[in-house]
């Protein structure tokens, strides 16, 4: 899916140009890997390929910021916040565009709003940051304002041109798009440049091939909606369940990619298995679960576990364990 972020883009600083780099903070009131991940990067090629700052394909052609995902629509009601990334003055803002998936809906459907409820703002030294896909409603900052870094700036939504709550960030340099995790690096090139980030932030925005965005277990069958929305994360098994089922959604999967979900009863043997073939091209996200019916009497309390494995041109790329433990 392609973000048009044109609508909120026009006005270019007239800032003296400085070498002086900017320090970023993440611009989302989350912890990467837990409760927020990175979908996409920027998009380093410049034909009509895309790649990412590691020649990866976490991105798509011409994506211009960085996607700061949290993991379902339960997480973006209960209120994400939105923070200023460095301090700085608002520049321009828009509020009122409803929280509405364009799924199903097209991309018409959000013309000349493709940012949806944003914010623009001036970090100085020609330093400028484009927050897009607010909650309608949630912004606290209007034009003229000045902001400190971690000022609340609003709160992931669902507005614009996206089918998932998140928000994208793009950072420019005089008016140029720049990427964050590989400043000054050349086009194509893998792994090189700087990182922008504050140096508390290396660590956990060490780059990822992928990863789980959701996990847990259910007491029947689940869909991508229930996981979306985040009721199949409420719906908590007992032993007296009709069936005992482990589910994952991963994102960043590569064709290739094979799927392995496995469920352990509480004596650590394999109770069912879900062995995927090979994708056939990348995936976005995808789903996974394996599961069995309730045994005659009941599942035996204890804890059950489950491991979801992906392997990657013949090596491991993803692996995470999860438990329940099950009470009458």
């Amino acid at each position: 899916m392609r973000l048009g972020l044109s609508s909120l883009v026009g006005l270019t600083l007239a800032l003296p140009a400085a070498a002086q780099d900017i320090s970023l903070r993440l611009p989302v009131a989350c912890e990467i890997g837990r409760t927020c991940f990175i979908q996409h990067y920027v998009d380093r090629d410049p034909s009509p390929a895309a790649s990412d700052y590691q020649c990866g394909t976490l991105t798509y052609d011409k994506h211009d910021g960085t996607d700061i995902r949290i993991p379902t629509m339960a997480a973006q009601k209960a209120g994400v916040d939105v923070i200023a990334a460095a301090d700085g003055k608002v520049l321009r803002t828009r509020d009122g565009v409803e929280d509405v998936s364009i799924s199903g809906r097209g991309r018409d459907s959000v013309a000349n709003t493709e940012c949806g409820n944003g914010a623009v703002i001036d970090h100085g030294n020609g330093w400028e940051a484009q927050y897009c896909h607010m909650a309608k409603g949630s912004l606290a900052v209007k034009p003229g304002d000045p902001v400190k870094t971690g000022d609340r700036i609003g709160r992931i939504g669902l507005s614009g041109m996206t089918e998932f709550p998140h928000l994208h960030f793009t950072l420019r340099k005089d008016g140029k798009p720049i990427d964050p995790f590989a400043y000054g690096a050349p086009d194509k090139s893998c792994g090189g440049g700087k990182s922008l980030w504050e140096a508390s932030l290396q660590r956990a925005l060490a780059y990822q091939g992928g990863s789980v965005l959701n996990k847990g277990f259910a007491p029947g069958p689940v869909t991508m909606e229930a996981i979306e929305s985040g009721a199949a994360e409420q719906d908590i098994p007992t032993t007296r369940s009709p069936a005992l089922v482990a589910f994952v959604r991963a994102i960043g999967l590569k064709g290739g990619d094979i799927q392995t979900l496995t469920l352990f009863d509480s004596d650590g043997k394999p109770l069912a298995q879900n062995r995927a073939p090979p994708l056939d091209r990348d995936k976005a996200q995808w789903m996974a679960f394996a599961g069995v019916k309730q045994p005659q009497g009941g599942f035996r309390p204890g804890l059950y576990r489950a491991i979801y494995r992906v392997e990657r041109d013949g090596k491991p790329a993803i692996e995470q364990a999860f438990g329940i433990s099950l009470r009458p």
